[in-house]
């Protein structure tokens, strides 16, 4: 029976009421994030740089905070295993909220430099939020509850830009960044006040993250996931510093790109709405292996196409399709990690996840600066639609080499 006697209520009631909070929790999350961070490279106008060294300060500004935390991320998952996971969700939460409000108030792209990298010091609410999702769901929820969270975010991504758009249009970049604090501030307040988590018993072995890592290392379920994971998200950020440029390029004027910017990367997190609990669905019935490769392929295709849009309804429809399949990515992903670790490993097993997507999203964005100077937006389109397809064919080779979905049999011991 599903009952927790400590708090006398059935852990049935508190699975489901830990996701519908955790869920507000990372769509507020989210939304503070992309209120402000899809727009830096334009707020690094109002701070004194040139269109000659824009598209190469935007990839540095944007990879400060994923280079700090690929290096933070394990140490804060086996905290989270050793402490608590909703103590390592607060902690972030509060940090965010003074790193936002600390970024109203830089004058010149080192200040913001200096605050993006404090900013990855801090960060891990959303993958602390997933941990306690992934631990306290029943296993045949799993899919679905993961796809369910897939859904938090993608709707702080919709209602982020645009909100962060009308801001800045409005009021400036600098009070969105005030605004942004405040909205993680009451996520953090909902995890404080309303999620439980089951009793944790401090073990007196203390984890050390090198120790961590070589333990995974034999698990090559995960090690093969933390490879995907860095690789689609090293395509997926090469983009970011260059879609909201491109933005402005397709309307031909500056003016009003951040709002223009803030509906178009919407219309992606209303496909990720629509699709990913499906995704989840289909997932639990198919095998989460069958939806990566599909996801991945349709994505990569999409993707490319974007080298033909000429104006901005064609590029924001077809950001929309590649939303519905790139929201299939992460719940995949995540669910195949948990049923590949043990349930004392989930909070480091999120950490090295998130470790893998902050090196991706380090590497993604300095390369898509230096391709979109060198190159042009249009070929980097191109060059990471068919990095998303190999990488979906790598999948597929290796579920037809298999025959058949891993089994559970071959999770981390």
């Amino acid at each position: 029976m599903w009952y927790n006697a400590s708090s006398g209520v059935s852990r049935l009631e508190s699975w489901k009421r830990n996701l519908v909070v955790l869920w507000l929790g990372v769509f507020l999350s989210n939304a503070s994030y992309t209120m402000v961070v899809p727009f830096l490279s334009l707020y690094l106008f109002e701070l004194g740089v040139n269109k000659q060294t824009v598209n190469l300060w935007s990839g540095i500004i944007f990879s400060a905070a994923f280079f700090v935390g690929a290096i933070m991320a394990p140490y804060w998952g086996a905290r989270a295993d050793q402490t608590g996971k909703r103590r390592m969700a607060i902690r972030a939460g509060i940090s965010l909220t003074v790193v936002y409000l600390l970024a109203a108030f830089v004058r010149n792209p080192w200040e913001l430099l200096a605050v993006r990298m404090l900013q990855g010091f801090v960060s891990g609410f959303v993958p602390a939020s997933m941990a306690i999702v992934a631990s306290s769901v029943p296993q045949n929820k799993m899919g679905w509850s993961l796809g369910i969270m897939q859904t938090a975010g993608a709707t702080g991504g919709i209602l982020g830009p645009l909100f962060g758009g009308l801001l800045s249009e409005f009021f400036g970049m600098r009070l969105a960044f005030v605004v942004s604090s405040v909205t993680i501030l009451l996520a953090t307040a909902a995890v404080w006040l309303f999620v439980k988590e089951e009793k944790i018993v401090q073990s007196q072995v203390k984890h050390r993250v090198i120790e961590d890592i070589k333990a995974a290392w034999h698990n090559r379920i995960l090690m093969k996931m933390l490879a995907l994971l860095f690789i689609v998200q090293l395509v997926y950020m090469v983009l970011q510093p260059l879609l909201t440029l491109y933005v402005t390029q397709l309307q031909g004027q500056v003016e009003g790109a951040v709002l223009s910017s803030g509906i178009i990367f919407s219309l992606s997190g209303i496909a990720g709405i629509i699709a990913a609990p499906y995704w989840g669905k289909i997932g639990q019935q198919k095998g989460f292996f069958n939806i990566l490769y599909i996801a991945l392929i349709g994505a990569g295709i999409v993707n490319a196409a974007q080298f033909l849009s000429g104006d901005l309804w064609t590029f924001g429809t077809v950001q929309f399709v590649f939303g519905l399949f790139i929201s299939g990515v992460l719940p995949a992903v995540n669910t195949i990690v948990v049923e590949h670790t043990d349930a004392d490993f989930r909070g480091r097993a999120f950490g090295l996840t998130t470790s893998a997507n902050q090196l991706g999203s380090m590497v993604g964005p300095i390369l898509g600066g230096l391709l979109g100077s060198l190159a042009g937006i249009r070929f980097v389109f191109v060059c990471t639609g068919t990095m998303l397809v190999i990488v979906g064919l790598v999948v597929w080779k290796y579920l037809a080499k298999r025959k058949v979905s891993v089994p559970y049999q071959d999770s981390f011991h």
